[in-house]
């Protein structure tokens, strides 16, 4: 589960980066660092990437993982509510819906990839201690 951890921290770098850049800028001409949000997950799933390359910490660092793909996956609805809050309306295509939906995409399939491994371990697990016993 390395893999995926690293594919899914460098693809929501890639959606924060390209986020930002897309961002309309507000009134002050900045662009809003929230445009990044999806990158700073990005970051700790990549690293706990890199964590799991160790045997030692691999099981805390695909835990984490994990529990920060669910977070990702949550608050990628953020964007969308604040924007339906705003304008009464949902437009799926402004920059801050695109980068929302592609985090809840990104983070919920490195979910579902998680939870699917940790019940192959289990039964992996359970198998070797019956053959043993």
């Amino acid at each position: 589960m390395a893999i995926p951890a690293l594919i899914a921290g460098i693809l929501l770098i890639v959606v924060g980066a390209v986020g930002y850049a897309n961002a309309t800028p507000g009134a002050d001409g900045k662009v809003s660092p929230t445009a990044m949000i999806p990158a700073f997950f990005g970051v700790v799933l990549a690293i706990c990437g890199l964590l799991a390359f160790n045997d030692k910490f691999r099981k805390h660092a695909m835990h984490v993982a994990a529990v920060v793909g669910l977070l990702g996956a949550i608050s990628g609805f953020v964007p969308l509510i604040r924007q339906y809050n705003k304008t009464g309306s949902f437009d799926p295509l402004t920059p801050s819906a695109v980068s929302g939906e592609l985090m809840i995409l990104i983070c919920a399939g490195f979910v579902g990839l998680c939870v699917n491994s940790f019940i192959q371990a289990r039964k992996a697990r359970k198998a070797k201690e019956a053959s043993e016993a």
